[in-house]
């Protein structure tokens, strides 16, 4: 298993339309991504004050890194990518093989 951990550190003006869209079309990725077992989006939630900003995050897992590697060029998972760049100034990528 391969968790593909994304934060996302948002830019000082961001909608929350602009968010609500980027949780669609990943939350949409699941259906049309051969290889992923689960996604989840949302808010840190920590209360430990160490998030450096990154402030929204997403976790997409896969079956495996060959899955993983599949989704990275799929054109689905390519047309999320302007969401991203809408909604963060950065992105932190963080992949956890298992």
């Amino acid at each position: 298993m391969v968790e593909h951990v994304v934060l996302l550190k948002p830019k000082a003006v961001v909608t929350d339309a602009a968010i609500a869209d980027l949780w669609s079309g990943i939350n949409g990725l699941a259906t049309v991504i051969p290889g992923i077992t689960e996604i989840q989006v949302g808010v840190n939630g920590s209360p430990e004050g160490l998030d450096r900003g990154f402030t929204l995050g997403f976790i997409v897992r896969f079956v495996d890194e060959a899955a993983r590697d599949a989704y990275l060029p799929h054109p689905a998972h390519q047309a999320v990518v302007p969401l991203v760049l809408a909604v963060a100034d950065e992105v932190l990528v963080f992949d956890l093989a298992h």
